[in-house]
């Protein structure tokens, strides 16, 4: 019998939080991001892919990456 998964708890995101997403996800670490908002990695990966954001080209050359 396969294992079913556990349900996860949904915490809304506030217009506060969307707010502060748009304004520092392009210029820092997702991970940063998510400690400052209190949020997990993967729910900022998922918001701020749902919303369309993405990292400046200057943040990804200071990685080292090609934009």
């Amino acid at each position: 019998m396969a294992k079913k998964k556990k349900a996860q708890a949904r915490n809304p995101w506030s217009k506060d939080e969307l707010k502060k997403l748009k304004k520092i996800f392009r210029n820092r670490s997702t991970q940063q991001v998510a400690d400052e908002l209190g949020r997990t990695l993967k729910s900022v990966e998922g918001k701020a892919q749902s919303l369309g954001l993405t990292k400046t080209k200057a943040y990804l050359k200071s990685l080292g990456r090609k934009s």
